[in-house]
């Protein structure tokens, strides 16, 4: 049983990039492909796909993205864990790297980066922050 699914597969990620691999692959559930559709939406990843393994067990397939040889994804953390949640209003979220970074929110309106987050004036959880 896996404690972090979310911080699974943005390990895998992490890990696919040190090894300039092209695809990396994990298993599916709306929150992950909800994370990958704002990554890909704000240029980090160069899309997703799902596929079903068997029935009731699909997969996702992550198409990673370089620029001259080095992965867009400089950094990408975990920021709420299963052990400590971390929620933060609208007013308090800070600016990743200075704002060249992004953070990815869950809120009431859905998953969404920190900039849609501020255009639609609504905080939630901080699930992870990419750089």
């Amino acid at each position: 049983m896996m404690t972090d699914p979310l911080g699974d597969m943005l390990t895998r990620i992490r890990n696919g990039q040190m090894a300039k691999k092209a695809k990396v692959t994990a298993p599916a559930s709306r929150l992950r492909a909800n994370v990958l559709e704002v990554l890909k939406r704000e240029g980090y990843i160069r899309g997703y796909s799902e596929a079903e393994q068997r029935t009731g067990v699909s997969e996702l397939t992550i198409e990673l993205k370089y620029h001259e040889g080095a992965p867009v994804i400089r950094e990408i953390s975990r920021v709420s864990k299963p052990g400590r949640r971390v929620y933060s209003r609208i007013k308090d979220l800070p600016k990743v790297s200075n704002g060249l970074g992004i953070s990815i929110l869950s809120t009431p309106r859905g998953v969404m980066s920190d900039a849609e987050a501020r255009a639609a004036n609504v905080g939630g959880e901080v699930l992870c922050q990419v750089f």
